[in-house]
């Protein structure tokens, strides 16, 4: 049985710029890189800031990016009393209400209370994004399936320095601060190691003052909720978004378009258009997060996926179909129902797919609106990769490297040349495993049918990347550039293209038949029998003169007693 064909999703072995930074964590990141404002254009600089940010390894010495004349607006922990910190409690519970006004229990009294302290942290976040956007910084993206944040209200609090004057405004309105605390459940957005290392990435960077945000899924029902009965482990859908999710703010401004299946076709301009298929629309919810000790707030922004209005079959809902009715809304809400769905059936390795793709091209379509946004009239592309850096966190975000090529080429009219450049440029990956077959693998076959496009642009890296690899090791031995070749493209069990394949056709020898090979084997015992005197007038007329030497013959064949019977008939014709 042949091997299927596959596609590798670890693009992190694509040839990069020598020019460009590479770190397999956002720690390294100097501020020089951020810091940075565009050539020619004057620094407009948050007031009473030097931008002069010193390396975070050696030195924990960072200002602030909102400090200064720019903060004013913002909470100054300094002056909040336990007293101020009641009467913002006591305005949620009356005018942010989730709950019935009789009771002042403890669900209604921890969103009250989140709700106080997202206030603080909405204002920090806009002070500091405000900053980011005026200053035109360089921004890092940290693309990640899984965010593992943990309960976010105690660590707000002390992020704020205000753990103190929470706790007496809650003991006077008749509860404990743990007790308030232990009433938020954990944000059902990661699992393990993985999703832990990208929160507290996301800490850490708002710790030490670096312009950056994280890109996730907001997962309706998590990864499962496990529960103990006496017949042992139950595993049941989470329920954390089931009483609303207080530190969450949804953008309905902020959303794009996702395609999926569809066909490529070619325009008059040999332009390649993506159409067709199924759309699906991604919506933003922010999530604040918080630095410690710092007035720096960076955002979290997580997808969720749903459809028109326009997209719902009323008709077939009349009629009593109301699966039919209902099934584009289901195809789209379903992609951000749970995190890693079971995908031993072909339509849960799809469901995967269809999550990864969604996290890269939403988060890309972003990233690119805000860049024109902060580029003003003045585009220039070449300038993205000083302006973005992208790290994605393992294979699930690798989506990001056709995706982006894809929009920078169909939809911005780039050339191939220019967006892979800046591809190289811009895209970073952080590796979790040196194991291959712990690497993703994705059906060629699938691909081509959920993104057709993307299976040509990947096509296009994988020989840009064998270029590389040949230029690297040459064509001396042939043996060891096959090996790395296979070992390193991205298409596995797959030909390869033309070019590269003719560098293992070995040259053919050049068979040249003699004369006296041709003559023997024509001679056939009976038809020496048969036809002897034809065969001797035939032989005196083939050999001249009598220069005629006898021809080497290559095969190694013993000669027969008639061949040489036959061989001195030919002396004495002479």
């Amino acid at each position: 049985m042949a091997s299927p064909v596959n596609l590798r999703s670890n693009f992190s072995s694509i040839p990069r710029s020598s020019t460009d930074f590479r770190s397999s964590s956002i720690v390294p990141f100097t501020s020089q890189l951020f810091f940075s404002v565009r050539p020619g254009r004057s620094s407009r600089r948050c007031p009473s800031r030097a931008l002069r940010v010193r390396n975070i390894i050696s030195d924990r010495d960072v200002q602030d990016p909102v400090s200064g004349d720019d903060f004013l607006d913002g909470i100054n922990t300094s002056s909040v009393d336990s007293k101020a910190i009641e009467r913002r409690i006591k305005f949620h519970a009356e005018f942010t209400p989730s709950f019935s006004p009789e009771h002042f229990n403890l669900p209604k009294a921890y969103f009250a209370t989140a709700e106080s302290v997202r206030d603080e942290l909405i204002r920090n976040w806009n002070l500091t994004y405000d900053c980011y956007e005026r200053m035109n910084m360089k921004q890092a993206y940290y693309l990640s399936l899984e965010f593992l944040q943990g309960r976010a209200l105690l660590n707000a609090i002390g992020n704020l320095e205000l753990t103190g004057g929470y706790a007496d405004a809650l003991t006077k309105l008749g509860h404990s601060l743990e007790s308030v605390a232990r009433q938020e459940p954990d944000a059902a957005l990661g699992n393990g190691g993985l999703g832990r290392l990208a929160s507290c990435f996301l800490d850490s960077l708002a710790t030490l003052n670096y312009p950056a945000w994280g890109y996730g899924l907001r997962y309706k029902y998590g990864l499962f909720q496990q529960n103990i009965t006496k017949d042992g482990q139950e595993e049941v859908a989470e329920s954390w978004l089931e009483m609303g999710y207080p530190w969450e703010i949804v953008r309905n401004d902020v959303s794009y378009p996702i395609k999926f299946y569809g066909k490529v076709v070619v325009d008059s301009n040999g332009k390649k258009n993506w159409i067709g298929g199924e759309n699906v629309k991604a919506v933003a919810y922010d999530v604040p997060i918080p630095g410690f000790k710092t007035k720096s707030t960076i955002n979290l922004r997580l997808w969720s996926t749903k459809v028109q209005p326009q997209d719902f079959d009323l008709s077939a809902f009349n009629a009593g179909d109301h699966a039919k009715a209902n099934q584009a809304q289901a195809n789209a809400e379903k992609i951000c129902f749970i995190l890693y769905p079971g995908d031993e059936s072909v339509e849960g390795k799809s469901l995967r797919l269809k999550q990864q793709y969604t996290l890269c091209s939403a988060s890309l379509q972003d990233i690119i609106a805000r860049f024109e946004r902060r580029s003003g009239n003045l585009v220039n592309w070449e300038e993205f990769p000083e302006k973005v850096a992208v790290q994605m966190n393992d294979t699930h975000p690798t989506l990001c490297i056709p995706e982006l090529i894809r929009l920078l080429v169909d939809v911005k009219g780039l050339s191939w040349k220019e967006a892979w450049s800046i591809t190289q440029r811009t895209m970073a990956y952080t590796n979790h495993t040196v194991l291959p077959e712990a690497l993703e693998k994705w059906s060629l076959e699938l691909m081509q049918k959920l993104l057709p496009r993307h299976v040509e642009i990947i096509e296009m890296i994988d020989e840009e990347l064998m270029n590389e690899i040949i230029s690297a090791y040459g064509t001396e031995d042939l043996g060891l550039l096959e090996q790395k070749l296979v070992r390193m493209r991205i298409l596995e069990n797959l030909d390869f293209p033309e070019p590269v394949a003719k560098l293992f056709v070995k040259p053919k020898k050049q068979k040249v038949k003699s004369k006296e090979k041709i003559l023997v084997e024509s001679l056939l015992p009976s038809d020496i029998v048969e036809n002897e005197e034809s065969e001797a007038q035939a032989a005196f007329e083939d050999v001249e003169t009598e220069e005629v030497e006898t021809i080497e013959v290559k095969t190694e064949e013993v000669e027969t007693e008639e061949i040489k019977q036959k061989k001195l008939k030919q002396k004495k014709l002479k």
